[in-house]
């Protein structure tokens, strides 16, 4: 699969453009050499009048002051999860990405542009002050956020940009926004070539997209793609590797925008995008139609159904069910409805057009005859065992006895193999990730993360990545499990099974004794950290010049905590991302 990548823009690449500055100001000066296009002629006198800046004013190819106004410059300070070492943040990081204003002082601007941010501060096009934001929602499915800023000052001059309308193949559209190359606005062009249903990088989602042949380059994330009109037409977001394609970039087209906006106003929070609780494969194969007795019909066969989805405990649908119809729309024998005049798209669009709670309708083949089938529509991580992003929330762990245990995620398996995690990581975990579905609401993958020696776990270090099943011969549900079944346990003798029938046994004494002075010569705070969720909102907003380094209330909490050496389990407070400054 053709890799995508996300386009904010990291500090960490600055020194390479600098590296190549000259080089570019050389080929800049070789094109202008070398060119047989009569130069053009600016009317611009070199004098520098700040106070002529009429908002009818129109700029280059028609685009006016009022729209390049109304898109702004976002620097965001990061402060990620460290998977490795759970009882640790990494160091802080910093970006840049794009945003504009819409309606109701918001701003819009891509989710993996403000991920585990802790500042997030905006400039506006032509100013030299930044403004303190506050995060209100981020739906990570499709990679949208929304901010807003108290400073009263910075709504001045901005007027919100107006939606378009879903664009037509070969429509002309503008990609405006701040992208790695200089500080001011750029501005790009290109028509669109496609309007499919596409996976988002940042949390594989498949929703509608739109691909573009415009640039779309580091720190373009967030910025509006405008239409002839110089209405948004959607967001910019992603693109291929520029290795295996060139002049592939996508956009979250309007429609999506207006999902994640009206589920924000409805619910004041953002809950999610569709599950429909059921797997399916295509009945192209005219032998599989024939077996099924399908006659004329055209559908897709269920192959596995959530058993926690509406759609097993209240619709009964089942495995070996086929569906023809969702909703009033047929579904093809290649899982595709009818779209606009000569396209076809997946039936998964008319899903992420529905909200959380909200109903659908199936009509199944099934013995036979024709069934409808009516259920209310869940969120799309409900079945995943192992969940592909744990967003805004510190890794949940355990050390017991100088044993590490953790639960599986995608970020845990980036941080112990990288990126290309499917490559390295143990076969049997990648069978979790890709294949696994959860049996019961709360079930989690624990796997044994690392071992910090001590006289109790020798040997155990080959035991790393891999699941533990039971403990003293009780099935392990999820990591608050196995801390409840540990400290429970009155034996002497503590035994832990793992797959590939591997065992660890320990004596429960001298594993409580261990464990203290595990912590202490690690510098761990604490035991183990149970359910910490990091809340998604900033601090409130207030202007550069003000003292923002207001110290964290739950920070303090916890570090009292730690200090006490309790043996009782709590459960970790939400914390107040603490303001800072980010230059």
């Amino acid at each position: 699969m053709p890799e995508l990548k996300k386009h904010k823009h990291s500090k960490r690449s600055v020194e390479k453009v600098r590296n190549n500055k000259k080089k570019a100001e050389l080929a800049l000066v070789a094109a202008q050499t070398h060119t047989d296009v009569e130069p053009h002629v600016s009317t611009y006198n070199g004098i520098l009048d700040a106070g002529a800046d009429s908002s009818d004013e129109e700029i280059g190819a028609g685009i006016s002051r009022n729209t390049l106004d109304s898109i702004v410059k976002i620097y965001c300070t990061h402060c990620d999860p460290n998977y490795s070492l759970p009882w640790q943040m990494k160091r802080q990081n910093y970006s840049t990405s794009s945003g504009f204003v819409i309606a109701g002082r918001l701003i819009l601007t891509n989710a993996h542009s403000v991920e585990n941010h802790t500042v997030v501060k905006i400039k506006k096009r032509g100013s030299d002050q930044k403004h303190l934001a506050r995060v209100l929602s981020i739906g990570n499915e499709c990679d949208l956020a929304l901010l807003t800023v108290d400073d009263d000052s910075f709504w001045s001059f901005s007027s919100p940009l107006e939606p378009g309308a879903l664009p037509s193949l070969q429509d002309p559209v503008t990609v405006v926004g701040f992208p790695i190359g200089g500080e001011n606005i750029s501005v790009t062009s290109g028509v669109v070539s496609r309007v499919e249903m596409q996976p988002y990088c940042h949390s594989q989602a498949e929703l509608l997209g739109v691909q573009i042949d415009a640039a779309i380059n580091s720190g373009n994330s967030g910025g509006p793609v405008l239409n002839a009109a110089w209405q948004c037409v959607g967001v910019a977001f992603q693109s291929l590797n520029s290795a295996e394609a060139e002049n592939i970039g996508y956009i979250i087209p309007w429609i999506v925008v207006m999902h994640f906006l009206d589920d924000y106003k409805k619910n004041k929070c953002y809950t999610g995008f569709c599950s429909t609780g059921f797997e399916w494969q295509g009945m192209e194969n005219p032998s599989l139609r024939q077996f099924m007795k399908m006659g004329p019909q055209t559908g897709i066969l269920v192959k596995w159904v959530d058993p926690l989805s509406e759609a097993n405990t209240k619709a009964g649908l089942r495995k070996g069910d086929v569906i023809t119809m969702f909703d009033d729309h047929g579904i093809a024998n290649d899982g595709t409805v009818a779209y606009r005049a000569g396209e076809r798209i997946s039936f998964n669009y008319l899903k992420s057009l529905k909200f959380v709670g909200d109903n659908c309708t199936l009509t199944i083949w099934r013995d036979n005859s024709l069934h409808k089938l009516t259920y209310p529509l869940g969120t799309i991580q409900t079945p995943l065992l192992v969940p592909m992003r744990e967003h805004r929330r510190m890794p949940e762990y355990i050390v017991a006895a100088g044993l590490v245990f953790v639960c599986l995620s995608e970020p845990y398996l980036r941080a112990e193999f990288g990126e290309d995690f499917q490559e390295h990581a143990p076969v049997k975990l990648l069978d979790r990730v890709l294949h696994g579905r959860k049996t019961f609401k709360d079930e989690q993958v624990v796997v044994l993360s690392q071992s910090l020696d001590c006289q109790v776990n020798v040997g155990c270090q080959y035991l790393l990545n891999t699941q533990l099943l039971r403990i003293n011969g009780t099935s392990v549900r999820n990591l608050p499990h196995l801390a409840k079944l540990y400290d429970e346990c009155k034996d002497d003798y503590i035994k832990l099974d793992f797959e590939y029938d591997e065992v660890i046994v320990l004596k429960r004494d001298e594993a409580i004794a261990c464990n203290a002075q595990v912590l202490l010569q690690h510098g761990i705070p604490k035991a183990r950290s149970l359910g910490a969720i990091k809340t998604v909102e900033s601090s409130t907003a207030k202007s550069e010049t003000d003292d923002t380094a207001t110290e964290s209330k739950a920070s303090k909490k916890s570090s009292k905590q730690s200090s006490k050496k309790s043996k009782k389990v709590k459960k970790s407070k939400k914390r107040k991302a603490a303001d800072s400054d980010s230059e």
